[in-house]
């Protein structure tokens, strides 16, 4: 606000301007205050905490971010009184060093530094604390750290050390050293230790040689030391290098820190010790980077530091000044000012070991780490700017040799931010531009294959960095000539740079930038595939950046070394295509069609897809402009996609074609095949639609000689050319097919659906499902035939899983292709004669539970067969709804509700999803779906999308309450069992809870527990000795018995026949974790008195004497428990001597001695002894059967 704009508000404006400032400053006072309160606290009470170790590291831990520059000095100032009071313990004491090295290692030394109090009076004891501390004491090196800290900044104070010595001869007689001398011996020991405090020494160093009365008295001695040190120790060892380090960190800070006339006799010295020590064959990237840093420092020394005026000047500065200024004339007035002081400039030689130091900075730009070639470049920066004009060009000569294929990337990398420090600070003139730019757009695509992996996105990131340098640092006439390459180039790698960092880094300043920009934001551009396919697009449509985008897309990336670039390369030539069509056809295509069929596997691939992609586009664009498809193509073009897939043939004999570059060329030629045949290229008729018909099926029936990750590529490639292919090229001008080319295919296919080999079978069921309508005309019901067989599990292809969830996947994608007419044929519709088949053959994919080694493949099986009832239920809904029953329609809500239930997240989400597709869908609504007034409250319409069927907590408290509905009740507590008795944790969890809230209300009525119950034992019977339903079964039941869901049972054959099929499932079983569960379940039965109970004791005791010794442990152990648990089972009187003998009985031992003690139980709870009856090998184990009451248990 100007001041004549002030005095003009008046008074009332005055008086709200006062207030909004003294509500700003108590807000800041309030926010400063709520931090100081919480952190005075915490010093305050350090000295509660110092002796406990676990508070002490809590502190730290609260103190670590508590802490601002409003609060540095008066947390300084604690924390010193701490450290001055003579009575703080040594544990108080350290730990109040440790939070001022936090402070430190938050905010910096540097800022904190200076805050240190040095007054004269403050040398002595911050020395004498120093002497004192061990430096071999790895638990305090904190406090050493912050003393020399400390200690570097009390010696910068304008006094004389010697006045602090007084009488140099001590009490006792001996000669007391010097103050001066105390420092340097402390520094020196600092320096070669290995922790932190070397720093802390260095700079020590730095500050104390450079006062006047230590520089003329010390300093060469210091130098003498360090150089001697530097010299006697090798960088091989680990103690060498920690010498090296402080020595090359206290000579880097002395040199940056002391006057230039103090330093240069000694920095021709140094500089020939650091060459002997030949840092650069070091392996240690700490000691390359100091040893840069000292480079440059000397190099700074050598020559004046004198600005030179020769350099680039891009007028003001001052923003005030550029406002005022005319233009780019006044710009153009300083800049010629800058060139006449720089004839001026004097003449003054130049030392000669500055071509030495310049040469090791350039060696050193080409270091293996960044942060050594950043220090080279900064370097070359800072001595550049003290050279004369011509010297400096030599500079940058020197610098872009950098830039040769023959360089390793480090080189480029390093090239690259010399050339931004260069241009940042006005070294490199108008004139070397023409010469750099060539350079930087190389950089900025520069990529290179090594093994597995690529090399080369830091050096496109610093390419970005250099034209941000030269934005700022230039005027914008000077870059008028190149700006449209510069551009072209940014917005290429701000689109199509493989590395996201790089993409973000080149989103800068070019022509139209702020449209580009809002397109192409930071977040847009962090998406590879938006960058490509959308982006692209929109940037193309400024006429600058088309042809760029387009050329570099074809010379740089449909041969990238990657092939998701590739493919994603010949997306986007495709989406540009409407762009720039002639320049497509004229030009990039023909410059397709050699690369297509050349030697480079890389370039092939790309070229192929781009091919592909090109005429397809080129051919919808004439197609909406209803020209011809050839439009845009002459012979040569077509006659050159035609030929493709033959030179692609013919130059790799089968053999070698299948195993290796069937892989890389399948999926190539399957895409070219169906871009050309949707472009419906004129080649009806012609050989070369039956060499492509022979490459699909060959695909298909190669498959098993692909591996697993390309298998689902090339299948899913080779259908979709098959479809295409079929569609444009076998039907004739009345809509049929050749009836010959009809049999042979549908035959083929069929034919192969029984194949050895899985992969086949799998090409060939997708295949089927591709065919058009035409084709599958008449032969409706044998496909169906086929497919059906293929679904079907025999003992030989029990483990063709994914066989069977193509062949599912087929049907309904027939069942779509062919339509609905319910009084059709059913060899042409999907009618009434063959609805019941379909529905059979899929419901049939939902009991498939096949697992092998790979686990649960059955689940694949399930999960295409619920899509498939998803798909052919809606397709008939949506024609004729009458052809689907109410019996139907039961089985797959039921079956579905099952899956729903089940403990596989993802088979339970997908179940979900249908079911609810299914209850919800209205264009009509599905007919006869069972209690759909009570499945729409459960499931609200509009919790469709929000109800996350992966996650149990939200699953299992919905499908729980379908056990209220009789239709559902079976199905959801058979897949509940499987849940509830489950090994997932979580799984495991929330359906246990969710069952037994369910209980707990319907605990009170009779009929809904009995229902029920009745329910749960129908699924035990259905799948006794089903291992997979079970054993799950037996744990849930466990967990039911031990939390009282059936406690109002007293008398009821509820108990009795679970008590039957427990037995009758367990009977000669070796599953271990099975019978474990039935044991949880029989000790659970035997809160069922009467009868109930002598059985259920029986049946423990005959596992008590079980063959397998862990199976006798555990009913032992959990009928100790179940004694405990139910006391009124025995009688008081023995109860002791029961709980001994199974306690103290050691139930793995031999099985005559544990019988002994088993009939002595028996003997005591009055339980019928087992009577052994013979002895039969049953695989590996010898089994006993024993008589009680006349009959034969075991």
């Amino acid at each position: 606000m100007a001041l004549g704009e002030a005095d003009a508000l008046g008074p009332e404006a005055e008086e709200s301007r006062a207030q909004e400032l003294d509500v700003i400053a108590r807000g800041n006072a309030l926010e400063s205050f709520t931090e100081s309160q919480e952190v005075r606290g915490l010093v305050g009470g350090l000295a509660a905490v110092c002796g406990d170790r676990t508070a002490r590291e809590t502190a730290v831990e609260k103190f670590i971010g508590e802490h601002g520059d409003r609060g540095l000095q008066w947390m300084m100032n604690l924390l010193l009184d701490i450290i001055r009071d003579s009575a703080s313990p040594s544990e108080l004491f350290h730990l109040a060093f440790k939070f001022l090295y936090i402070i430190t290692k938050v905010r910096g030394y540097k800022r904190f530094l200076r805050l240190f109090p040095h007054e004269v009076g403050d040398l002595q004891p911050v020395l004498d604390m120093l002497v004192d501390q061990n430096p071999k004491d790895c638990e305090t090196w904190e406090t050493r750290y912050m003393l020399l800290l400390w200690l570097s900044m009390i010696c910068l104070i304008p006094f004389d050390l010697a006045r602090f010595d007084g009488n140099t001869v001590s009490e006792e007689g001996h000669a007391r050293m010097p103050t001066m001398d105390r420092i340097l011996k402390v520094a020196k020991c600092y320096l070669v230790v290995s922790d932190k405090a070397r720093d802390a020494a260095a700079v020590l160093v730095s500050k104390f040689i450079v006062r006047p009365d230590v520089r003329q008295k010390r300093m060469a001695d210091f130098l003498d030391w360090t150089l001697s040190m530097l010299s006697k120790s090798s960088f091989q060892t680990m103690e060498g290098t920690v010498v090296m380090n402080g020595m090359l960190q206290a000579l880097a800070q002395l040199f940056k820190h002391g006057k230039r006339e103090d330093c240069l006799p000694y920095a021709a010295t140094v500089l020939e010790c650091l060459d002997n020590c030949k840092l650069s064959e070091s392996n240690q990237m700490v000691l390359r980077k100091l040893g840069m840093k000292l480079v440059q420092r000397l190099g700074l020394t050598f020559v004046k530091p004198k600005v030179a005026k020769w350099r680039y000047q891009r007028g003001c500065r001052s923003l005030a000044a550029n406002l005022q200024a005319k233009g780019s004339v006044t710009q153009s007035q300083m800049i010629n000012v800058a060139a006449n002081e720089a004839e001026d400039e004097e003449a003054y030689d130049i030392p000669g070991e500055i071509e030495n130091v310049v040469e090791q900075l350039l060696v050193g730009l080409k270091d293996k780490d960044t942060i050594v070639r950043w220090s080279a470049a900064k370097g070359i920066g800072r001595i550049t700017g003290r050279l004369p004009k011509e010297l400096a060009d030599d500079v940058v000569g020197s610098l872009l040799d950098c830039f040769s294929f023959q360089e390793t990337d480090n080189a480029w990398h390093g090239g690259c931010l010399a050339l931004a420090e260069l241009g940042r600070r006005g070294l490199l003139l108008p004139s070397r531009i023409s010469d750099v730019v060539p350079v930087i757009l190389k950089a900025l695509t520069y990529d290179e294959k090594r093994g597995s992996c690529s090399v080369g996105s830091n050096v496109r990131d610093a390419a970005c960095y250099v034209c941000w340098a030269f934005a700022r640092a230039y005027d914008p006439s000077e870059l008028i000539p190149f700006i449209n390459q510069i551009s072209s180039a940014l917005v290429i790698a701000a689109v199509f740079d493989r590395d996201v960092n790089c993409r973000r880094a080149a989103s800068g300043t070019f022509p139209h930038g702020i449209d580009i920009l809002t397109a192409a934001d930071y977040f847009a551009v962090g998406n590879r595939v938006n960058c490509y396919l959308t982006i692209s697009v929109y940037i193309a449509g400024f006429p600058e950046y088309t042809q760029p985008m387009i050329d570099h897309l074809v010379n740089m990336k449909i041969n990238h070394w990657d092939s998701v670039i590739r493919e994603l390369s010949t997306k986007a030539l495709h989406n540009l295509t409407p762009r720039a069509p002639e320049y497509m056809a004229n030009v990039v295509l023909p410059r397709l069609l050699p690369l297509s069929v050349g030697t480079d596997l890389h370039t092939r691939h790309g070229a192929i897809l781009a091919c592909a992609e090109i005429t397809h586009a080129l051919c919808k664009l004439a197609e909406e402009n209803n020209r011809s498809v050839t439009y845009y193509f002459n012979e040569k073009s077509l006659e050159g996609l035609k030929q493709i897939h033959q030179e692609v043939c013919r130059n790799c004999n089968l053999s070698f074609f299948c195993i290796y570059l069937f892989v890389k060329f399948i999926f190539t030629v399957c895409t070219l095949i169906e871009k050309l045949s949707l472009s419906k290229m004129p080649f009806r008729g012609d050989p070369i639609i039956e060499g492509w018909q022979w490459l699909i099926n060959d695909s298909l029936r190669s498959l098993p000689l692909v591996s697993s990750t390309a298998r689902q590529h090339i299948k899913e490639s080779a259908v979709s050319a098959l479809a295409a292919l079929c569609n444009e090229y076998y039907i004739n001008e009345k809509g049929e097919a050749d009836p010959a080319l009809q049999d042979e295919l549908v035959t083929r296919y069929i034919s192969g659906l029984q194949n050895t080999e899985e992969m086949i079978r799998c090409g060939f069921s997708l295949a089927l499902g591709a065919l058009p309508r035409f084709l599958l005309k008449g032969r409706l019901q044998q496909v169906l035939e086929g497919l059906k067989k293929a679904t079907i599990i025999s003992p030989e292809d029990v483990s063709f899983a994914q066989s069977r969830r193509d062949a599912l996947i087929a049907i309904a994608k027939v069942c779509q292709t062919v339509g609905v007419k319910g009084e059709g044929s059913q060899e042409e519709y999907v009618c009434k004669d063959n609805v019941t088949q379909i529905y059979a053959t899929l419901l049939n994919g939902v009991t498939d539970y096949t697992t092998d080694s790979r686990g649960d493949v059955g689940g694949w099986v399930r999960k295409a067969a619920m899509t498939s009832l998803m798909e052919v239920t809606l397709l008939l809904v949506q024609n004729e709804a009458e052809l689907i029953n109410a019996n139907i329609c039961k089985q797959i809500m039921c079956w579905l509700a099952q899956q729903a239930a089940e403990k596989i997240d993802k088979f339970r989400a997908h179940a979900g999803s249908v079911f609810l597709t299914l209850l919800h869908f209205d264009r009509p609504p599905v007919p006869h779906i069972p209690h759909r007034e009570e499945l729409e409250r459960i499931f609200p319409r509009s919790e469709t999308e929000t109800l996350n069927w992966n996650a149990s907590s939200e699953a299992f408290p919905r499908i729980t309450q379908l056990l209220g509905l009789p239709t559902y009740q079976y199905y959801v507590l058979l897949g509940l069992s499987v849940s509830v008795g489950g090994l997932t944790e979580t799984t495991l969890r929330y359906s246990a809870q969710s069952l037994f809230e369910y209980m707990k209300k319907i605990q009170n009525d009779s009929s809904d527990m009995e229902s029920f119950c009745e329910t749960l034992l129908k699924v035990f019977e259905d799948n006794l000795r089903n291992d997979r339903v079970s054993v799950p079964l037996l744990t849930m039941l466990d967990q039911m018995l031990a939390n009282g869901c059936f406690d109002i049972f007293t008398i009821h054959p509820f108990p009795v026949k679970l008590f039957t099929l427990c037995k009758e499932e367990i009977k000669r079983s070796k599953d271990i974790r099975k019978l474990r569960s039935s044991i949880g379940v029989f000790c659970g039965l035997i809160q069922f008195e009467g009868d109930m109970r002598e059985k259920v004791l029986f049946q423990l005791f005959l596992l008590l004497c079980h063959p397998f010794p862990v199976i006798r442990k555990t009913t032992a152990s959990q009928v100790y428990e179940m004694l405990i648990t139910y006391s009124d089972v025995v009688d008081p009187a023995i109860m002791d001597e029961v709980m001994t003998i199974l306690s103290d009985t050691n139930w793995e031992a031999e099985l005559p001695v544990v019988r002994e003690k088993r009939n002595h139980l028996c003997d005591l709870m009055k339980v019928p002894k087992p009577q052994l009856v013979s002895k039969v090998k049953y695989g590996n184990v010898l089994l006993s059967f024993f008589l009680c009451n006349d009959q034969l248990c075991y």
